[in-house]
């Protein structure tokens, strides 16, 4: 088999707020169409000639831009909003209970046993800006040695420490610590470390971040890839996300550039065919949480430019790529969290030639039907957290 699917999770990359969205305080929310308002227009003529246009207009689209591709939008049928939820559906699990959230910060039961294990005291304990935190609360922790905790919208348990206070290798031996206690109804969906360096005043976090996932509580469409033999490479922030498992390499990337790099690399490669996963992480985390409309935009562009001039001309015959999200997250929102949007689809083969509307599909996990179907393995239909998902991968090798 010489099929290669490539897939891009643009990070936060909503367009148009979900049905539920109230639910969550994310009504009227669309990622795509606020950034391009808020910039007095976005061009954007790859995305446009995959169909991103007709998934959601915008300002400064092209109507008249012809389009290659399959399109469509998603709907997020889990209950949540963060990465880890939005990464496991797409690879075909659904859940039906959420992650535990600690909008007030973290009772006791939680910090008290963590304190006597690591013999470290806390300050913090609030749902937070991340950069905000820092910069608030980053001297009294360079003076006292007490670790910054903290959280957000999202299920996370989250641990800034300067690197004079607290070394790398020491933050994620905490960190993995936490990991471990917590479980049960305490079973936040990430541990993540937060290092940074800096003076106060000048505070700025480290690419050094590392995420601490549950492990997904069933078989993904990565492990039965893997199963069958084939490979699966994932680029970015994806390994961390799954806790390690169902990959068969990974590559390390802090940045969009650099996951653009990596994926560059990969395309170009003579390595086996198989699935590859890159997440393009500064959407989320440069421009997305830190409400930077206009940083969103030049990302927009520069994506863009690369994917029009760089990858899609280097693409083989049997390569298909597919662009998607895990999630939105409006820059132009309040607060600095996640929104819960539809995520747009767009695939792409070479020597396609016309356009398919793929429409509105009920669940991420259709995208996890799709690829299972394009390297022939058979649709998931058991597991409690299973789901089989509906694949377009027949309209993909119409189009």
């Amino acid at each position: 088999m010489k099929t290669r699917v490539f897939t891009i999770i643009l990070d936060g990359y909503g367009v148009g707020d979900l049905p539920d969205s109230r639910d969550f305080g994310d009504q009227n929310c669309n990622t795509v169409a606020h950034v391009a308002e808020a910039v007095g227009g976005l061009h954007l003529p790859a995305l446009e000639s995959l169909g991103l246009g007709r998934v959601q207009p915008f300002r400064g689209m092209d109507p008249a831009t012809p389009v290659r591709a399959c399109f469509g939008r998603m709907a997020e049928r889990s209950l949540g909003k963060d990465s880890t939820t939005g990464h496991w559906e797409l690879t075909g699990l659904i859940l039906k209970r959420n992650f535990p959230y600690y909008p007030d910060g973290f009772p006791e039961e939680i910090l008290a046993p963590l304190r006597e294990r690591t013999g470290l005291d806390f300050i913090g304990n609030e749902a937070a800006s991340g950069t905000e935190i820092i910069e608030r609360l980053g001297a009294e922790h360079l003076r006292t040695g007490k670790i910054i905790i903290y959280t957000s919208a999202d299920s996370v348990f989250q641990v800034a420490a300067h690197s004079d206070v607290l070394p790398l290798k020491e933050l994620y031996a905490f960190c993995e610590t936490a990991r471990e206690m917590l479980t049960g109804e305490h079973a936040v969906s990430r541990v993540i470390a937060r290092p940074f360096e800096g003076t106060e005043g000048a505070f700025e976090r480290t690419p050094h971040r590392h995420d601490y996932s549950l492990l997904p509580p069933a078989a993904t469409v990565l492990d039965r890839l893997q199963s069958a033999g084939i490979p699966v490479v994932g680029v970015g922030k994806v390994l961390d996300l799954f806790a390690g498992r169902g990959f068969t390499r990974h590559v390390v990337s802090r940045s969009n550039a650099e996951g653009m790099a990596a994926l560059g690399d990969l395309l170009a490669s003579g390595e086996a065919p198989g699935f590859h996963f890159v997440n393009l992480v500064d959407f989320d985390m440069l421009w997305g949480h830190r409400r930077d409309p206009e940083g969103y935009a030049a990302g927009l562009r520069t994506f863009d430019a690369w994917l029009g001039e760089t990858f899609l001309p280097a693409m083989r015959p049997a390569d298909t790529l597919l662009i998607t999200a895990d999630h939105g997250n409006d820059p132009t929102a309040p607060g600095s969290d996640h929104t819960r949007e539809y995520v747009p689809i767009l695939a792409y083969r070479p020597g396609m030639i016309g356009a398919t509307d793929l429409g509105v599909r009920s669940t991420f996990a259709d995208f996890a039907a799709t690829v299972a179907e394009a390297f022939g393995l058979p649709a998931q239909t058991n597991g409690a957290a299973a789901a089989a998902g509906r694949s377009f991968w027949d309209q993909i090798e119409r189009c």
